[in-house]
């Protein structure tokens, strides 16, 4: 700011000099007046206001010279000129520059004399003052504004980490209220205005590098890069999903809403997790600003976010069984800090996912190492062993239907009734035995327990 100031008065000084002391126009005040508002903020925006501007006093210089020689008299040239020129700087091709066409008419009819040549020197000195204004700004230190991008950035990452530390501090002490809960709400309004000051600084930046070629740009030792355009999509997000959180726990803690907010000690748990999200937007924030000590979540920082984590989502599982209200407030803060944490360290998500598919990835390649083998083992067995194994496992099927009886042949119920006919036959051969020997010795020689024995009882 004080670069550019000191330039608009040494282009309205330079414009007088040449103006005044080497051409000796009697129109030397038009010259530094237009060169002292021609330095702008970028180069472009001043050959862009230049011409407007010329335009502008173009117009308003020949609308008075005409209604003077019409009207013959200054108010009467005033009344005719004045609304019309009024009315034409609200024409948006003029942009801000279209007043100027009304002051140089009240200018032109004041000196009381217009005449062609008066005419002619007032336009001339325009454009002598514009185009001294135009050079003085291009050329002496021209302004390109990539550094304000990036301190914006810079800004909003350690506001938004600044932010998500104060809820983190409250919900673990656990004597937060409405009131709190609004003051966090205020911080994340104040990081909204932080995002659109760093909108603005982007469309600034982007106009400085018109026109700015890179002799230009050396004559300024400005920073040869500018975080891309999606930087600030990103940290758009970041704001959204701060906003979104501190919603949450505004409604939660109104007592007149019906979801209430967590137990304490699953509070605090989600305090651990916010200040894992708030360490990362601080990182980030001294990655911007070119710190050589800053980096990212190491590999501690992720393991210690993923259990946590694990731990909100099993506690969210037990409130969902016991209350509603507090798993829906709890579920709401949890999708917020895994938004947070996505956005805030993109590696750390990335070494994430890239994790989770290397373990898929070894478990598909150890599952088709095995299914590899078991084909060679099957292609490596010889043909004989092959054929065994097929009989074995035929006579065993065999085996378990002949006790069912209906797969039986007719031959085999054959075979069983002859079996049982020629057992029939070795106990009549025995009989017939017995009685031969029984005979031949008489009914005295048998004893008494051949007697009883022969004394049998009939079956009923």
């Amino acid at each position: 700011m004080v670069v550019q100031s000191l330039k608009a008065a040494a282009a309205a000084l330079l414009a007088w000099f040449v103006a005044a002391d080497r051409l000796g126009d009697p129109m030397a005040m038009m010259a530094p007046w237009v060169a002292l508002v021609m330095v702008r903020a970028t180069v472009y925006g001043s050959l862009r206001q230049a011409t407007q501007q010329c335009a502008a006093i173009c117009v308003g210089t020949l609308l008075a010279s005409a209604a003077l020689s019409v009207t013959g008299h200054t108010l009467g040239a005033l009344a005719v000129s004045l609304p019309l020129l009024v009315l034409l700087a609200n024409w948006p091709r003029f942009g801000d520059q279209g007043i100027y066409g009304a002051t140089t008419a009240v200018f032109t009819l004041a000196s009381g004399s217009v005449s062609a040549a008066s005419v002619g020197h007032r336009l001339g000195q325009a454009a002598l003052g514009a185009a001294i204004g135009v050079a003085v700004n291009a050329l002496v230190l021209p302004p390109i504004h990539l550094r304000d991008v990036r301190e914006n950035l810079a800004a909003v990452a350690r506001e938004a980490g600044d932010v998500v530390c104060a809820v983190a501090g409250d919900l673990r002490g656990g004597d937060w209220d409405a009131r709190t809960a609004a003051g966090w709400s205020r911080g994340a309004a104040r990081l909204e205005q932080r995002l659109d000051t760093l909108h603005s600084a982007r469309r600034w930046a982007q106009e400085s590098l018109r026109l700015t070629s890179g002799v230009l740009r050396a004559l300024r030792r400005a920073p040869s890069s500018v975080p891309a355009e999606e930087e600030d999509e990103r940290w758009s997000r970041i704001t959204g999903h701060v906003r979104a959180l501190t919603r949450t726990l505004v409604i939660a803690a109104d007592e007149d809403r019906a979801p209430a907010p967590p137990d304490g000690p699953v509070l605090r748990t989600y305090a651990d997790l916010l200040e894992l999200i708030a360490a990362a937007c601080h990182a980030e924030s001294r990655r911007l600003l070119g710190e050589p000590e800053a980096g990212g979540p190491d590999g501690r920082a992720q393991a210690v976010w993923r259990e946590l984590h694990h731990r909100l989502q099993q506690q969210l599982r037990e409130h969902a069984g016991r209350e509603a209200a507090r798993a829906t407030v709890l579920g709401s803060l949890l999708l917020q800090a895994e938004s947070l944490w996505t956005e805030a360290a993109p590696g750390a998500a990335r070494e994430a996912a890239a994790g989770r598919g290397t373990v898929r990835e070894e478990d598909d390649d150890r599952a088709s190492a095995h299914r590899a083998r078991d084909d060679r083992h099957v292609a490596e067995q010889p043909q004989a062993g092959r054929d065994a194994t097929g009989e074995a496992h035929a006579g065993h099927g065999a085996t378990r239907e002949a006790p069912e009886g209906h797969g039986a042949t007719p031959e085999a119920h054959d075979s069983d009734g002859a079996t049982r006919e020629a057992q029939d036959d070795r106990g009549a051969t025995r009989e017939a035995q017995d009685g031969r020997l029984a005979a031949e010795e008489g009914p005295d020689s048998r004893g008494p327990a051949a007697e009883a024995d022969a004394v049998r009882i009939p079956p009923e």
